[in-house]
């Protein structure tokens, strides 16, 4: 493992951790350019050193494929129990030969770290494809090339991960957030023990998305959301503006409940999902916590719980804290707290919300 000390003085914490998975080319200069005046220490998948209480950068570079074989081996040590990351923050930069799977491997990636213990700040993903056609927008708005755009939300990225501080509450306020039938569902039944395991330490509200309460997003132009978005509404109105935004502007943390539909989130929470990009335009949610219930029939519950941290922290912003997401399996209603050993997970799952959540005494 190297260890590259700037000429200049640097910070007094202690050197950020790059673990690169992949054959670097064009990643190289990106992370030259970020990591300047920065003290780090180099590492790859095959000799990882301890992980827990670091602050990592993965640099993972893919082939046109959207694979690599330093890729496969940091899954297989995340997922295996090899790399524990207790108390480890992380960020993420995807590099693609390709035009597709950058997404994808940030996806699996983080999925893997933040079962390994890891925790995520809000838009922890920068990606490069390969015509780097996907920073188009941001170069526009920034007025430079996509290659300067590249290097500059690089830089953006570290000092993102080098600033991290979770916050924590004397008692948590928390949103859970659903669109469940209380008479049937698996995945509400799970959320209201959760409720009730942390109801002495947590101030919680419940908001219901059921029966059309909630109309998609239609694509407004950007201007014209930004318009809506400066006044905290939407162009389209409704619940979202007067009960979810908010509700969850006075809340430091959120606990999505989500039955897996066709491996995918139901049509009310991708519309939640979909319409928080005004709120999310002028009212930053980087200090608010993101957890989840997934309880799929079948299986399929990585998949759900990949689209909710893709969508709602690398996308929308929110916090991403080491296991943010319960993930069960079970059908007929009433199964789930059936489950053997479900409520030993129920109490190990509050556990961790509060211990993520709460001012440490």
């Amino acid at each position: 493992m190297q260890t590259h000390v700037p000429q200049g003085p640097g910070p007094a914490d202690a050197p950020l951790l790059v673990i690169s998975a992949g054959s670097h080319r064009r990643l190289r200069a990106v992370l030259d350019f970020a990591l300047a005046g920065r003290r780090w220490e180099a590492a790859r998948p095959e000799q990882l050193p301890p992980l827990a209480g670091r602050r990592v950068i993965f640099a993972v570079s893919l082939d046109g494929t959207g694979l690599s074989r330093g890729f496969d081996r940091l899954l297989r040590a995340l997922r295996g129990g090899r790399a524990p990351m207790d108390g480890a923050a992380a960020v993420v930069l995807v590099d693609g030969a390709g035009e597709l799977y950058t997404k994808q491997a940030a996806h699996l990636l983080v999925m893997a770290a933040n079962g390994a213990g890891c925790a995520f700040p809000g838009k922890a993903l920068v990606e490069g494809t390969g015509s780097l056609g996907n920073l188009d927008v941001q170069s526009r708005r920034r007025g430079l090339t996509r290659e300067e755009t590249y290097r500059v939300l690089a830089r953006e990225l570290v000092e993102r991960l080098a600033d991290f501080d979770p916050p924590r509450f004397a008692r948590p306020r928390v949103l859970m957030l659903h669109a469940s039938d209380r008479s049937t569902s698996n995945t509400l039944a799970l959320g209201g023990r959760l409720q009730a395991l942390l109801a002495d330490r947590c101030d919680w509200e419940e908001v219901s998305l059921r029966n059309g309460t909630v109309h998609d997003c239609r694509g407004c132009t950007y201007t014209v959301c930004a318009h809506y978005a400066q006044q905290q509404g939407c162009f389209y109105g409704g619940a979202m503006v007067e009960e979810v935004y908010p509700a969850l502007m006075r809340s430091d943390a959120l606990l999505l409940l989500c039955p897996n539909y066709n491996d995918s989130v139901s049509a009310n929470i991708m519309a939640f999902i979909n319409r928080l990009t005004s709120l999310q335009l002028f009212h930053s949610l980087r200090e608010t916590y993101l957890f989840a219930v997934v309880v799929s029939g079948y299986s399929g519950s990585d998949l759900v719980a990949q689209q909710v941290l893709g969508a709602l922290s690398l996308n929308k912003g929110l916090l991403l804290p080491p296991g943010f997401c319960l993930l069960e399996t079970a059908n007929d209603p009433g199964s789930a707290l059936a489950s053997p050993g479900i409520a030993r997970r129920l109490a190990a799952f509050a556990g961790r919300m509060a211990a993520t959540l709460l001012e440490k005494n």
